[in-house]
């Protein structure tokens, strides 16, 4: 098939590099909170000390804090107290939350997603990552974090796609390849590899990395055991299911596969019950999709 000639495939991946190093980092603040939040000796007013400089991180955290899905007993109005009642690991997951929400609302053509639906995909598989995790025995806020972060390399090869868009789809529709494989042959990158780039630009954890680096392809990530095969496993699960239920269904539609491997090392057998199950959680998903507003 006639597709971009190597020169315009080699500017292309010039420019997704670029663009790439072009992300804002988290801000220093941010940066400055979850290492307030890391460290053991932190109380939750000295957290809600440092969050107070934000005052709309404020009202995110108690918007969240105070939503259906946290289960709260009472209305809470005090930062310390939401922190106190959700535990600091609850409260990175939402500062992060928070924080990448201004790169991901958005509408992005290249993947055909109206604007929103990005994020509202992204904490889809992040509270259905969480709870196959609490199922599964996975440390559950990093599934959580793992599945928000996963598709962030679409909001750099958005533009890339767009621009290659007709030839790629030409090769999903005609030639049955994988929409991800289609983005390699076209542009030289996929949105998880670059997904997983940003990650490490931003210094985050490795399984966040790896995370959004083989969540289409889990059996590609070379370790079989240990917390980061388990949260990589998680997260392809939780993503391909989320499209299964036409959550976040753009350009690349329902072209990934279900990794038997993957439910076999997570210990699932009844993938139907499973999807029943995040049917429930997802219906939550609206009032929490509010964050950024």
């Amino acid at each position: 098939m006639q597709g971009l000639d190597e020169r315009t495939r080699e500017l292309i991946q010039r420019r997704v590099l670029k663009r790439v190093k072009d992300i804002p980092s988290l801000p220093q603040f941010v940066v400055d909170t979850l290492k307030k939040l890391d460290d053991p000796k932190s109380s939750a007013s000295d957290v809600a000390d440092r969050l107070s400089k934000d005052e709309g991180l404020v009202i995110r955290i108690l918007r969240l804090a105070n939503s259906a899905y946290y289960g709260l007993p009472r209305r809470i109005v005090s930062v310390t107290e939401a922190i106190a009642l959700l535990g600091f690991k609850t409260v990175k997951s939402i500062v992060l939350a928070a924080s990448v929400y201004k790169f991901m609302d958005s509408s992005f053509s290249g993947y055909a997603l109206d604007r929103g639906l990005l994020w509202k995909h992204s904490l889809s598989v992040a509270f259905a990552a969480k709870h196959i995790a609490r199922k599964c025995k996975v440390e559950e806020e990093e599934a959580y974090v793992a599945g928000m972060l996963h598709d962030l390399g679409k909001i750099v090869l958005n533009d890339f796609v767009r621009f290659g868009y007709g030839i790629i789809v030409r090769l999903v529709e005609e030639e049955q390849v994988p929409f991800m494989d289609a983005e390699r042959q076209v542009l030289g990158f996929d949105h998880a590899l670059v997904g997983g780039l940003i990650l490490e630009q931003w210094n985050l954890p490795e399984s966040y990395m790896a995370a959004a680096r083989y969540h289409h392809e889990p059996e590609a990530y070379e370790e079989q055991q240990g917390v980061i095969r388990s949260i990589v496993d998680v997260i392809h699960v939780a993503n391909v299911l989320c499209l299964m239920l036409g959550i976040g269904v753009g350009a690349d539609g329902l072209q990934y596969y279900l990794s038997e491997n993957a439910l076999e090392r997570l210990g699932i057998s009844d993938v139907e019950e499973l999807m029943s199950e995040i049917v429930d959680l997802i219906s939550q998903v609206d009032e929490e999709f509010q964050v950024g507003e």
